[in-house]
């Protein structure tokens, strides 16, 4: 196969949240930026984010930044990396209100400013009370904050390349990133994007599971890159489920539910979070309420007549509220519960939502590999943002509306770093490395001339069934090791999967073979890191982690308080230390989680 390079001083692969803040960042100063990304701008995944995004304006509570920074470590049960916490939660306010100026439609509260709802772990004051901190548009906050972004992109002449299906990382000998090779769906050209930087900013990997609220492009394209071109991925293990996707569907309804005063009710009636937190209640951290719901289900309280979901009731709620507030969730009841949230509660079970590891980053956006005595040496010409990133913000687990706002942050410090460097003449258009690109020329030669392959279909769907059985909410000493069998004897598959169609122009069978290539990556990724970390943490509670005075809820701070790295060689885990020192303030130190 032929190839073509393009030149230009910075490619970003993805043109959800991250990415679009990134590109802004570089194209108003300037640079020339080529912008990759399977679907239309407006459609990547961050049009589905519905509840808000976190920032301490203060508008409807009082609010604190300091507030904020404890939430989220408290959240990411003391695995979040406080600088980048601190670093994250201190540029809020600007990120959101810069965001405003773009023309974002924020809901109001009567005196114009911008209105915000309580959302799940965000208290007021070390973790008093709920404070209403999430910055919302109705339920469609991620809808609007893409068109706003994208808008404002199109003012400053970002270069778009739409329906493009990036391929592999460009890396030369010395380890500098050059850019990437990418395919062109509608003509089947193969195309390497030849960058002083690169920025992914490609999103989750949800689809891993059988169960999940993301949309089919989430394929961890950026993350199984990464893992090819010999990155660590950090933190695969963590997983979060969101407590609320529809019974039988898995599209999502928004923690917003709960923040304007939904309640989760068990078959009896019950509205069973009492127990499981009797202060926060239905607005506990996301893995405390999903563990909630699982174990309602499994003590035989569940709805429904299999007794597999419970119930978000809303029905006490004021209609025009619900109508004014939650309007695309009473379309969703309608539509994929066949329930009107109006007279009837909503059926809803955990469902696989948001990846907390991805590619080492540190908090300027730069993607950090351990180098000798060094963690988080950077990786020249290569940064990262958004969720295929880890900075590590969200830890074991993230809090709601913190993706949005990590989207905004990190995404804007990945343009800024790279404009720096790029201005400062850091970064030239070294020469393309050969053996790269015909790496890429191999895999889809590979792919026209399998013969006697494994289906694609039918290899995705044993990836996906295998991690929804072995590393679902729960985990199983066991059952993960049985896992880690499957996950391996399922790669053999996907080195051999069959295409029927060889044809160039929109060959979607291609494209979900080159998907499948990623996503056995992320896979193996989780479920290894999983089967090593001995505890329970955050979103990954193992049976056999003992809940003692010394490990209390499981959680071993001794032997597990620090960061997984897997490398794709040999499936091979490293480990790094969790950075507890913030930027100007005082740690947050280890203690119990309670809500």
């Amino acid at each position: 196969m032929k190839y073509t390079v393009r030149k230009f001083d910075a490619v970003i692969v993805g043109a959800g949240g991250a990415g679009l803040r990134a590109a802004i960042q570089l194209s108003e100063a300037g640079m020339k930026t080529a912008v990759l990304t399977k679907v239309f701008p407006t459609r990547s995944h961050t049009v589905a984010a519905q509840g808000g995004v976190a920032a301490s304006l203060g508008n409807s509570d009082e609010d604190h930044w300091h507030w904020h920074m404890y939430d989220t470590v408290k959240g990411s049960d003391w695995l979040g990396d406080q600088d980048a916490i601190e670093f994250m939660v201190r540029n809020a306010n600007e990120c959101v209100i810069e965001l405003e100026h773009y023309g974002m439609p924020f809901d109001r509260l009567d005196n114009g400013r911008i209105y915000q709802r309580p959302f799940g772990g965000h208290m007021s004051n070390f973790g008093e009370k709920p404070v209403r901190r999430s910055c919302a548009a109705a339920d469609r906050t991620g809808h609007a904050m893409l068109h706003a972004m994208y808008q404002r992109n199109v003012k400053v002449n970002t270069q778009f390349f739409v329906e493009w299906q990036a391929l592999d990382l460009i890396r030369d000998a010395e380890g500098e990133v050059l850019g990437v090779t990418a395919m062109d769906m509608e003509t089947g050209e193969v195309v390497a994007f030849h960058a002083k930087a690169t920025i992914f900013a490609t999103g989750g990997a949800g689809r891993i599971y059988y169960s999940s609220t993301n949309a089919f492009i989430n394929t961890g394209d950026g993350v199984g890159m990464a893992a090819r071109a010999g990155i660590p991925l950090e933190d695969m293990e963590f997983w979060q489920f969101h407590p609320t996707g529809v019974a039988g569907a898995g599209v999502l309804i928004t923690e917003g539910v709960r923040g304007e005063g939904g309640i989760l009710r068990n078959s009896l009636g019950e509205r069973f979070m009492e127990r499981y937190a009797p202060n926060a209640k239905d607005l506990a951290s996301r893995d405390i309420v999903s563990r909630a719901m699982v174990t309602e289900i499994n003590e035989g309280r569940g709805c429904g007549p299999n007794k597999d979901f419970v119930l978000l009731d809303i029905t006490h709620l004021d209609p025009e509220t619900i109508m004014k507030r939650l309007p695309g969730i009473h379309e969703i009841a309608v539509q994929f519960a066949g329930v009107d949230c109006l007279k009837e509660p909503i059926p809803v079970v955990p469902t696989c939502h948001y990846q907390m590891g991805g590619i080492p980053t540190n908090y300027l956006g730069q993607v950090v590999v351990p180098q000798g005595d060094n963690h988080s040496t950077p990786v020249p010409g290569f940064f990262a943002a958004g969720e295929c990133a880890c900075a590590s913000v969200h830890g074991a687990n993230r809090l709601g509306t913190n993706s949005l706002l990590d989207l905004l942050v990190f995404g804007k410090s990945a343009g800024e770093t790279a404009v720096n460097e790029l201005k400062a003449g850091a970064r030239t258009h070294k020469p393309l490395p050969a053996e790269a690109i015909e790496r890429t020329l191999a895999r889809l030669d590979r792919l026209n001339t399998q013969k006697d392959g494994a289906d694609v279909h039918e290899t995705r769907l044993a990836m996906q069934r295998t991690m929804q059985k072995h590393a679902g909410v729960f985990r199983f000493k066991d059952m993960l090791k049985e896992g880690v069998e499957k996950i391996l004897a399922i790669e053999q598959d996907v080195g051999r999967t069959q295409i029927n169609d060889k044809s160039m122009v929109f060959n979607t069978a291609r494209i979900e073979a080159l998907e499948l290539d990623n996503l056995i990556e992320v896979a193996k990724a989780t479920i290894v890191s999983a089967n090593a970390r001995t505890e329970s943490r955050g979103a990954h509670v193992r049976d056999d982690a003992p809940n003692t005075t010394e490990h209390p809820n499981g959680r071993d701070d001794k032997n597990w308080h620090k960061h997984t790295l897997w490398y794709r060689e040999n499936n091979r885990l490293d480990y790094k230390p969790v950075q507890m020192k913030p930027m100007t303030v005082d740690s947050i130190e280890l203690k119990t989680r309670a809500y």
